[in-house]
């Protein structure tokens, strides 16, 4: 019997529960379908209900601000908040639609009783903040952050949050004070820091904002290495690496270190060939931390950036190479028998061969480094590598060939013996046999690094090309014939050698590899204006061949590192953007063109 009053009592609510699901379910529809009259007026009847206030809540508010209605609006949330106090999105929706309606005293007033009346409570504040923001109210969600920080009376909570909002607001300056809070706390955050910076900060203004703080930080705290290691990644991102310098010294006399940071900022600047920075920092450690392990490595990196400085100015100043042979043999004799003096004497040895034209000498210094166990497998066969290559300057291609196979054979699966096969593959080209060499670089297109891969796509493209649809290989052999003179340093000859082919096969497919040869050897003797000139020719005739984007990226890097015309690269690698979206520059055309501009990046 109770059971059956139970049932009787209790059935007609559930039939009411069911038939508003069934009303809320129709106004929405009625809502998607874009009826709006017909949805408002059954919201308008659903919201007497208490039990439908946060069901209706979403799609009723949206339809009313849309119609303007914003009495009705506020009669809704006030309502609802009187049913459901602790319901915050209800307060924050009702800040929304004072702001919307142009009632700013209104709004005024109820953001400081509602600051008020949740003083005690941080983490509403939070909430309420964050509701806040959600709603696109900015300026009021920093009052609530701020609050709930003051009170927890920790000056770094929120960072991230009020961050985002500075972001949202456009407000640089103190998006980076926040972010700098955030770092503030922990050294492990500096990554995460150094990504959000780099998303966000683009322009020159914002960098210099940065840096302002990051000093002023500095200066407030001077035993704190987080912002000078902050202002060091600045500096890097600027390419400011003689700037990143300055920091790393004084980071690594506060930690006390021998030089740690300098020689990584030294081989950043050296990979970025800012030789002139380089020289100067790897200088810097080996003056200054004579007796540690990192003496050795910046001498040797000093050499190396004095080295490429002098290899890429060009016309290339040969006293200045028998100068650097010099230095070599000292850091030799000075360091023997360590590692960096067997480099020292590779190096050597190869700016005899290469640079010089002394063959000899050069034969004898690889030999000496080749007999002498204590300078280590992998130098030794790197050295019998150089060795073949100056029997091939010699001529004798057979002594060159079963060196490289030695080391082939040695070295399968290593960095060396792709370089070797690589060589061997090369040696074939220059002396006629293109389908053994064809089957060497198909090869090492699949099984190898990157680098090596590259070149040898490079050269198999260039062997197939030039030799399908010819019945003799005599075009083909005459280029690679030149090519080997350029190897063996014989270039006036070669660009001899290569106006003649002009002459005479000028509608012949080779004809945009001998422009491309001859602009880099127009670029090597310091005619700027003649290698860009073959590199038009190619842009005008093969715009649509293999070595399109090669000339088209070459041009905008002999403007930008050589002639220092900056608008025009810039201009030259904007264009290159977009007439070469596929192109293998690409990145790289990017971030010249962005460090360019100015721009803020990695």
């Amino acid at each position: 019997m109770i059971r059956k009053i139970l049932i009787f009592l209790f059935l007609p609510f559930n039939l009411i529960i069911g038939q508003q699901h069934d009303q809320i379910q129709l106004a929405n529809e009625y809502y998607q379908r874009g009826e709006l009259e017909k949805a408002e007026s059954l919201y308008d009847e659903l919201a007497e209900s208490p039990y439908n206030l946060q069901l209706i809540a979403n799609n009723y508010l949206t339809l009313l601000k849309s119609t303007r209605a914003y009495d009705k609006a506020e009669k809704f949330l006030t309502n609802s908040i009187k049913t459901f106090p602790s319901n915050l999105q209800f307060q924050a929706s009702l800040a929304a639609v004072y702001q919307e309606s142009g009632n700013q005293e209104k709004l005024d007033k109820y953001i400081k009783d509602l600051r008020r009346d949740s003083r005690s409570n941080p983490f509403q504040l939070s909430i309420l903040a964050q509701y806040m923001a959600n709603e696109q109210l900015y300026n009021e969600a920093i009052l609530f952050f701020k609050d709930s920080r003051e009170i927890r009376n920790n000056p770094t909570v929120h960072a991230l949050e009020l961050a985002s909002i500075y972001r949202m607001v456009n407000n640089k300056s103190a998006m980076i004070e926040e972010y700098l809070n955030y770092a503030s706390d922990s050294p492990n955050r500096l990554s995460y820091i150094k990504n959000l910076l780099q998303s966000f900060i683009q322009e020159e203004q914002e960098l210099d904002e940065l840096e302002s703080t990051l000093i002023r930080k500095m200066q407030e705290d001077p035993d704190d290495t987080k912002f000078a290691e902050l202002l060091l990644w600045v500096e890097l991102q600027r390419k400011n690496f003689y700037g990143a310098f300055i920091q790393a010294r004084a980071i690594d006399k506060r930690n006390e270190r021998p030089g740690d940071r300098c020689m990584d900022i030294g081989r950043i600047a050296l990979e970025n060939k800012a030789f002139e920075d380089a020289e100067e920092i790897f200088e810097y450690v080996a003056e200054n931390y004579v007796d540690t392990r990192n003496y050795q490595y910046a001498r040797r990196f000093w050499m190396e950036a004095k080295e490429e400085k002098i290899k890429n100015t060009y016309p290339i100043n040969h006293e200045e190479i028998r100068e650097l042979v010099n230095q070599y043999h000292q850091l030799y004799t000075e360091l023997y028998p360590s590692q960096t003096a067997f480099d020292a004497l590779r190096s050597r040895a190869l700016l005899h061969a290469f640079y010089l034209d002394e063959i000899e000498t050069a034969a004898q210094l690889l030999n000496q480094l080749v007999q002498n166990p204590r300078a280590g497998m992998q130098l030794i066969s790197q050295s019998k590598l150089d060795l073949g290559d100056i029997y091939l300057l010699k001529g004798e291609p057979w002594e060159a060939t079963l060196l490289y196979s030695q080391v082939e054979k040695a070295y399968k699966s290593h960095q060396l013996g792709y370089d070797a096969k690589l060589r061997n593959a090369r040696l074939h080209y220059f002396t006629g046999n293109f389908a053994l060499a064809k089957g060497h670089l198909d090869i090492l297109k699949k099984n190898t690094t990157r680098e090596i891969s590259n070149d040898a796509i490079s050269l198999g493209m260039l062997i197939t090309d030039n030799t399908a649809l010819d019945t003799t290989d005599a075009v083909m052999q005459e280029f690679a014939n030149i090519e080997l003179l350029i190897f063996q340093n014989k270039k006036t000859e070669a660009n001899q050698r290569l106006t003649k082919m002009l002459e005479n096969y000028m509608h012949h497919s080779i004809t945009d590899e001998i422009y491309w040869l001859k602009s880099k050897l127009e670029l090597e003797a310091g005619n700027t204006e003649s290698a860009v000139n073959y590199l038009d020719q190619i842009l005008t005739a093969y715009a649509y061949d293999i070595l399109a984007d090669d000339a088209a990226f070459k041009k905008a890097e002999i403007y930008d590192m050589h002639i220092k015309d900056i608008e025009q690269a810039k201009s030259l690698y904007q264009q290159f953007l977009v007439d070469y979206p596929g192109s293998m520059y690409v990145a790289e055309a990017r971030k010249r063109f962005r460090q360019l501009r100015g721009d803020f990046i990695n």
